[in-house]
């Protein structure tokens, strides 16, 4: 299974873009599963200029995926953006946030909802090894 990894990006740190994002590479990585990751192309200061190839390049990558990942811990635009393409195109989109009650609209366009990353990564089912290894 190919995991998109949707999240706040505009406006963050680097610890509030990567931290968490590095923790769900190594528990998918861990699962056999593929990441796709939108900071491998980080527009973060010149967003303006690369309005088409961002959101062109997110939407091939959502395409392209099996699952999103979605930390749903603060609102963001594109993340929401990303939810939304995900349901429309029948992705598994699995939420995970910290926080007590989401909106109607992100329980709505979502397959799960976690509490916790961990709990949301394990949801997800595990690639067979033999299935991994006819991949490669």
């Amino acid at each position: 299974m190919k995991v998109y990894l949707a999240g706040p990006i505009h406006g963050q740190t680097d610890d509030e873009c990567k931290a968490w994002r590095n923790d769900a590479k190594r528990l998918l990585e861990h699962a056999g599963h593929g990441v796709l990751d939108p900071m491998e192309r980080d527009y973060r200061g010149v967003e303006d200029s690369h309005v088409e190839e961002i959101v062109f390049s997110d939407k091939r990558a959502i395409d392209s995926c099996d699952a999103l990942l979605v930390n749903a811990a603060r609102p963001s635009w594109g993340t929401a953006m990303e939810v939304a393409y995900g349901h429309s195109k029948g992705k598994v989109v699995v939420l995970f946030c910290c926080k007590g009650q989401i909106s109607p609209w992100l329980r709505f366009h979502s397959t799960k909802f976690f509490g916790a990353l961990n709990d949301a990564v394990c949801w997800l089912p595990p690639v067979r090894q033999e299935t991994a290894n006819a991949r490669d």
